[in-house]
């Protein structure tokens, strides 16, 4: 099981990369578009006039699902930020109970979001909105993305709970005490 879950982060660190790498695509595009028009300009000729239809808007959406499908990878691999000075300055056992609080909070707090974030993409499908852009996009569409992003961060603090609870340390912890270590030295 463990696996499968690492290798479902994974997933969804590599989806967002992708939107990442199509933002800058598409921005690429609309750039040698603008080039060409001036060229063809600088030489005589009518401009092609070439663009990428609601570039901004899509490039918003790509961004918020590229931040929201990082979330879960980049707190398994402890790339948060995370203010962890009172648990570098207690007992294990005092960390350990903190860690436990913390996430289930944190677990608890997000599965209302998650809840939230799904009525408000059920009800972005059931009134048919859309964009105000050049290209009328249904918004569940980038809504249901920013909303699987949230979902996968709470199996992953779920995840983290199940491992403290059981004894363990947080996955994260590994890349947070290099950190502190890096410093003291």
């Amino acid at each position: 099981m463990r696996s499968v879950l690492n290798q479902f982060y994974g997933i969804t660190l590599y989806l967002a990369a992708a939107c990442l790498v199509l933002i800058a695509l598409l921005v690429f595009a609309q750039v040698l578009g603008r080039v060409y028009d001036g060229l063809l300009r600088l030489f005589g000729y009518p401009p092609y006039g070439f663009l990428v239809a609601s570039l901004a808007e899509i490039a918003g959406y790509l961004l918020a699902a590229a931040s929201f499908l990082a979330l879960a990878p980049t707190l398994k691999r402890g790339a948060h930020i995370r203010v962890t000075i009172v648990l570098g300055n207690v007992s294990p056992r005092i960390r350990h109970s903190l860690e436990i609080w913390i996430l289930a909070v944190a677990t608890a707090f997000l599965g209302f979001v998650c809840w939230s974030l799904v009525t408000f993409v059920y009800e972005s499908y059931v009134f048919k909105e859309v964009s105000y852009g050049i290209i009328p996009m249904p918004l569940w569409i980038p809504q249901s993305v920013m909303t699987f992003g949230a979902c996968t961060l709470l199996l992953a603090l779920f995840d983290e709970l199940l491992i403290v609870l059981r004894g363990g340390a947080p996955s994260y912890r590994e890349r947070e005490d290099a950190i502190s270590l890096s410093k003291e030295g």
